[in-house]
């Protein structure tokens, strides 16, 4: 008969005794420093009828610990020169039960009881050290790579994966390259820690300590896989941010040269209308600036400094309309399947870069599958729970209810020595000429910028398959307007107009041919070239400005700090701000202001008339 006393609370004394006298085999209930509480009689029959727990049982004490933390475990015993496996689980919070096992134990069990070797009556390593966490050998001699293994604790074995039994050697336990290199740091008098690599462990990082034990070695081995795969992402990610914070500053300068650019050839298509020489010219320089501006707006996206226009989405209709244009993007040998789940929930994202990371994601599956000989890009589309999310591999904040985005395909699937760099910019494994590398960064910064996650898996062989999980969002009541309210202004056609601006850009290209082009449309513009200029010239002209346009991010006085000095000058005139960078990273500058508008640079002249005339017109 066997029973299972865990969870039961075996007090008084006369219950826990009935309770043990039930059990057939030896059993006996344990305190946790180890005194005998209760036994029956098979138990002091086997072992005898001490008080307390052998004091050269170390694997019992371990396994005692490794039970109060709910762990069902083993241990060994030894009366003489017989050893017993006792199973041992944990009976409310200071209680053991401890009961011998049907099977007689073998002799390489996990847990080791101390055992002198070479040396009669030497002492073995105590029972505290045998019941830590960390590995312990006790090494006969001073060469803790050559020397014979005196004693050992459990936690050692565990570290290895295998029985360490007296007699074996250190230094077999690590591969000859780290054996090396841990023996030369220890002829150096340090005492570690030593990286060394465990034979037929490789996954595993482990610390080695080595320290004189008199005529002995002690040898301390800390398993330090998780601590040193944590490190690796922390690095991981701040290298990542370091790369997105470069990546933002650079594409804000190109910004700013690429309006330059921009705003001068569409002057220049002004004056050279279709059928003129130079228009063709013209109108190719114009479509690689805009060419130049999508790659900058991906590294935006990979940086999370990208402009978002965040509205509710119903996920199901953005990827049922996005199908089609899905289906062109693949070639004749390549199959697209689709499958939406029922309920999906609504999200709150960008429309556009939520179909961008969809869609660079189905390219990149596409070539894959291609490279593989053809075959199948699987679009799934989800409801999931907290706990299925867990399954997949989320990590992160408790999001409730989220919608899951899943590009697969059947392609040779990623090695997975390259699956740490695929999110890193610029990082193909793409022929020459056929990636930009920045597909993957810029869905990895889409994601992170709407408060997602993305992760994925992938099967040597099998293909990989990439999970979005977006927050769901529950939108709030729809409240109908009130009787007479203003319907939203449609996008003025005509895009002349009168009045007075002030135009404030450190960038003298951009401020220059802007300025020219309004002034063409019959606007007054007085220009200024940083935010102490702007000031002045804005007190100057305190009451006459109807429209403020200004740079964010200037020398001196940014934009926001302008506005606030100026907005006695200004009075109730519209500000329009254009930046390189996203409206959120000085959004919260501009707490209290009203009238306020953004424009994402580069400009062209088109959506400038358009916005401007916008901001001119009445209410």
């Amino acid at each position: 008969m066997s029973l299972n006393f865990a969870g039961l609370r075996v007090k008084p004394a006369v219950e826990s005794q009935a309770l043990l006298d039930a059990v057939t085999e030896p059993a006996s209930l344990i305190a946790v420093n180890g005194t005998i509480v209760a036994a029956n009689a098979a138990w002091r029959e086997s072992f005898g009828d001490g008080a307390r727990l052998p004091k050269d049982a170390p694997g019992l004490f371990a396994a005692l610990l490794r039970a109060r933390r709910g762990e069902r475990c083993e241990g060994v015993l030894r009366r003489g020169d017989v050893e017993r496996r006792v199973a041992v689980g944990a009976v409310g919070s200071d209680r053991f039960l401890v009961r011998m096992t049907p099977a007689a134990p073998p002799p390489t069990a996990a847990w080791l009881s101390p055992k002198s070797v070479e040396r009669p009556g030497a002492a073995g390593v105590d029972p505290f050290v045998a019941a830590s966490p960390f590995g312990v050998a006790l090494i006969e001699g001073t060469d803790p790579f050559g020397d014979p293994i005196a004693d050992a604790n459990a936690a050692l074995s565990g570290i290895v994966g295998h029985a360490v039994q007296p007699g074996a050697k250190l230094g077999e336990l690590f591969t000859p390259a780290s054996r090396a290199e841990a023996a030369a740091g220890h002829a150096a008098s340090r005492p570690g820690p030593f990286e060394v690599v465990l034979a037929g462990a490789g996954d595993k990082t482990v610390h080695l300590y080595l320290a004189p034990a008199e005529e002995r070695t002690a040898a301390y081995l800390l398993d330090v896989t998780e601590q040193k795969a944590m490190q690796l992402q922390l690095a991981q990610r701040h290298k990542m941010e370091a790369i997105g914070q470069l990546a933002g500053g650079v594409a804000h300068e190109i910004n700013n040269l690429l309006s330059a650019i921009l705003l001068r050839a569409d002057e220049l298509l002004l004056r050279h209308s279709l059928g003129d020489p130079s228009y063709e010219s013209l109108a190719e320089i114009r479509t690689t600036v805009i060419r130049a501006a999508d790659v900058v707006r991906q590294l935006l996206a990979f940086s999370r400094q990208a402009t978002l226009r965040r509205e509710n989405l119903d996920l199901g209709e953005v990827l049922s309309n996005l199908d089609v244009l899905l289906r062109r993007l693949l070639r004749e040998d390549v199959r697209l399947e689709t499958h939406y789940g029922p309920n999906l929930p609504r999200v709150r994202a960008d429309k556009a870069q939520v179909e961008s990371a969809v869609m660079n994601l189905v390219v990149n599956a596409r070539d894959a599958s291609r490279a593989n000989g053809g075959g199948v890009v699987r679009l799934r589309a989800a409801r999931v729970s907290e706990a299925e999310a867990s399954d997949m591999g989320y990590v992160g904040p408790a999001m409730g209810e989220m919608a899951l985005i899943e590009v697969a395909d059947d392609g040779a699937g990623i090695p997975p020595e390259l699956i740490g760099h695929i999110f890193e910019p610029f990082f193909t494994t793409k022929a020459l000429g056929e990636g930009t590398g920045l597909g993957l960064a810029t869905v990895w910064g889409i994601v992170k910028q709407s408060e997602g996650w993305i992760g994925v898996t992938s099967t040597p062989g099998e293909g990989a398959a990439f999970r979005i999980l977006l927050p769901a969002h529950l939108p709030p009541l729809a409240v109908e307007p009130p009787p007479g309210a203003a319907p939203r202004r449609a996008a003025p056609r005509d895009l002349s107009g009168v009045g007075r601006i002030l135009f404030v850009e450190d960038e003298v290209l951009v401020r220059g041919v802007a300025a020219r082009l309004l002034r063409a449309r019959g606007y007054e513009v007085i220009e200024a070239a940083d935010g102490e200029e702007a000031l002045a010239l804005a007190e100057l002209h305190a009451g006459t400005i109807d429209l403020m346009i200004s740079d964010v991010i200037m020398p001196g006085m940014d934009g926001p700090t302008l506005l606030k000095a100026a907005r006695r000058f200004l009075g109730a005139a519209p500000v329009m701000f254009i930046s390189g960078y996203a409206e959120v990273e000085f959004s919260d500058l501009l707490e209290g202001e009203s009238g306020v508008s953004f424009l994402a640079k580069p400009l062209d002249i088109m959506s400038l008339a358009e916005r401007v005339k916008e901001q001119m017109r009445p209410p």
